[in-house]
């Protein structure tokens, strides 16, 4: 198979341009489209790809004594389990802090230390991060330290009153410092008040890998504390007899929790590049034989193939419920079906999550009708698109926004910011947008309207009082108008805003030998996206819906000596894609598009099958 340089005549897609002479050259030893994959990954030469290709656990990661603040670190871990402290892990509610808070859990389960516990907080009461009712509660109960994992960074006050407090802080996070700004005007990092930090983010951190996971953190952590017991009596550190003896744990033990720090990987869109990949590519590997019961039963629940389990499994079915407890109220139950050991347990905490689950989907579906019954209502008389969509309710509970305004961004094709109540009675919200900056419009938002916001250019969330929140949509309106949206628009995408495609090819070429291809490069995700091809100008064989609600597409192809080839779409109906494709072009047997897709492989029912996942038609 071969790339073709030409470019479609959208103004959106462009195909990448045939492999330069010495890179392929140098990549001689891969097959032609493998070759151009790789090179368009920024991978030129045989040894970075075969690095990429082959990840090696042992040389492609790093000493996690690297990180900043590690050793003290670990000399207080060590120093709190042979004075027998009580210790507090504290891990965020999410798909990255929960199976974080499962690492570090089985690491003090394996060396037989039981004076800990794991705390997770309430999204809904307590909100992110550490909070200080938690820290006075744990100062009571005789903490003497506390392990935050995925939060930690931000929260000054928190750590301050745990040092009050007696209690020693060791944060490990990934996410950025806070920042103030001098009298000279230039931002300096705030740091909390912590015995120790280990994040890779800190200004003088010489950490190589500077985009882990909160999970990934904690793990260098316990692979830190590993390096220090492994071996058991007579291991030494740095010429130095190891302070205690544990002869059941031994050097690279750790990788065992690699389900785990692969599960946040895959979830947390860090990219999969660097040691990130080495924890995605093991962490997958272990996940396909890992002993966990939960996870094996939820598996079986959802009807998951763990033998062959993919990033497409984490993304779309495990994820969504680990992260379904918090938004539901019950974090640790995510916790517990993760780390428990009892089958009986695992059997009810399944169900549980699968229930909560599709409640999460229920009430998620019943705010994005309210909220397009409202849209309708506001809409009904004027013939423009809104410009940005700002809806708000206090009875709405800040936990799902994300999810729903996920929903109408790509419904209405604009920036969308909701709001509701949270806990501690503060208006709290999400937004979502598919091109104009989130970050650039909030930050031309008047403080006394917005008195919090962050996140990425495409989604955030943000805090609005209570005093101004008639405002917001006004503010967020003139906001917009004041940024360069041009880019924005299909219209006048530029060079650098194009969506390049990795090949135009033929359903001909749709074959086994293609994914085979393919396959070498997973798992995909962030920094390592899905190969995506173009078909052009082909002709539609079938159009149908499938699933029970009919809410799925499935368009049919043919190679030349008609054996079908399928395209699916979840949660996309032909009516959805009809009214994308506008008048001017139909969704209808017999008639041509231009198809957008990557290649997947089904094991539906046992049956291996290749197919094609609909990303865009036009």
């Amino acid at each position: 198979m071969t790339a073709t340089a030409a470019k479609t005549k959208t103004a959106k897609y462009a195909v990448r341009p045939p492999v330069p002479a010495v890179a392929k050259k140098a990549l001689a030893t891969y097959p032609d489209l493998l070759q151009h994959l790789l090179y368009h990954r920024g991978l030129a030469d045989a040894a970075s790809a075969e690095a990429f290709l082959n990840p090696r656990y042992e040389a492609h990661g790093h000493d996690p004594f690297l990180l900043k603040d590690m050793a003290k670190a670990v000399e207080r871990v060590l120093m709190a389990i042979e004075k027998g402290e009580k210790i507090v892990i504290f891990s965020d509610y999410d798909a990255d802090g929960i199976p974080g808070g499962v690492v570090l859990h089985d690491f003090f389960k394996k060396i037989g230390y039981a004076n800990f516990s794991n705390y997770i907080p309430h999204r809904h009461d307590e909100g992110f991060g550490l909070n200080i009712e938690a820290i006075e509660g744990f100062a009571k109960d005789g903490v003497r330290l506390v392990i935050s994992i995925d939060c930690g960074i931000a929260d000054i006050a928190e750590v301050g009153r745990a040092q009050e407090l007696g209690i020693d802080m060791i944060v490990t996070d990934h996410h950025l410092p806070v920042t103030e700004r001098g009298a000279d005007g230039k931002e300096r990092p705030v740091l909390p008040p912590a015995f120790a930090i280990v994040n890779p983010k800190q200004a003088d951190c010489a950490y190589p890998e500077k985009m882990l996971c909160g999970s990934g953190v904690i793990f260098k952590l316990v692979q830190a504390l590993v390096k220090e017991l492994g071996g058991g009596a007579g291991g030494t550190q740095n010429g130095e007899k190891k302070l205690l003896k544990v002869p059941e744990i031994k050097d690279g033990w750790e990788k065992w929790l690699l389900d785990m720090v692969g599960m946040a990987t895959l979830s947390d869109m860090v990219p999969l590049t660097g040691e990130n990949r080495v924890f995605a590519y093991f962490g997958l590997k272990v996940l396909r034989k890992s002993p966990r019961i939960g996870l094996m039963k939820l598996l079986r629940k959802i009807k998951a193939d763990q033998r062959n389990l993919t990033e497409d499994d984490i993304g779309f079915t495990i994820s969504p419920r680990i992260n379904a407890a918090s938004r539901m109220g019950v974090p640790h139950d995510a916790f517990r079906l993760l780390s428990t050991t009892d089958e009986v347990e695992a059997d009810q905490l399944s169900d549980h999550l699968n229930r909560i689950n599709d409640e999460r989907k229920g009430i998620v579906a019943a705010m994005v009708k309210e909220m397009k019954h409202a849209l309708e209502a506001r809409w009904a008389n004027r013939t423009e698109k809104p410009k940005v969509i700002v809806l708000g309710n206090p009875k709405w509970r800040p936990a799902l926004l994300g999810l729903a305004a996920n929903t109408l961004m790509e419904a209405y094709g604009c920036p969308v910011f909701l709001w509701g109540r949270d806990g501690e009675d503060v208006l709290k919200g999400s937004c979502r947008s598919n091109g104009v900056s989130l970050q650039a419009l909030m930050c031309r938002v008047p403080g006394a309207t917005l008195s919090a916001y962050g996140g990425h250019a495409l989604a955030g969330g943000f805090a609005v009082t209570s005093d101004e929140v008639h405002k917001l949509e006004s503010d967020l309106l003139a906001a917009y108008e004041a940024v360069d949206v041009a880019l924005a628009t299909a219209d006048a995408v530029g060079e650098s805003e194009k969506v390049f495609v990795d090949a135009s090819i033929s359903f001909d070429e749709v074959h086994w030998q293609t994914y085979g291809c393919i396959e070498k490069l997973a798992p995909f995700g962030v920094g390592n996206p899905k190969p995506l091809f173009l078909f052009e100008n082909a002709l539609l064989r079938e159009v149908k819906a499938f699933g029970k609600e009919k809410n799925h597409i499935e368009l049919g192809f043919s190679k030349q000596n008609g054996n079908k080839v399928s395209a699916i779409g979840f949660f996309s109906t032909p009516e959805d894609w009809r009214k994308r494709l506008g008048a001017s072009r139909k969704l209808a047997v017999g008639e041509k598009v231009h198809l957008v897709a990557t290649f997947e492989k089904s094991t539906f029912r046992n049956f291996p099958e290749l197919r094609l996942r609909i990303v865009d038609i036009f």
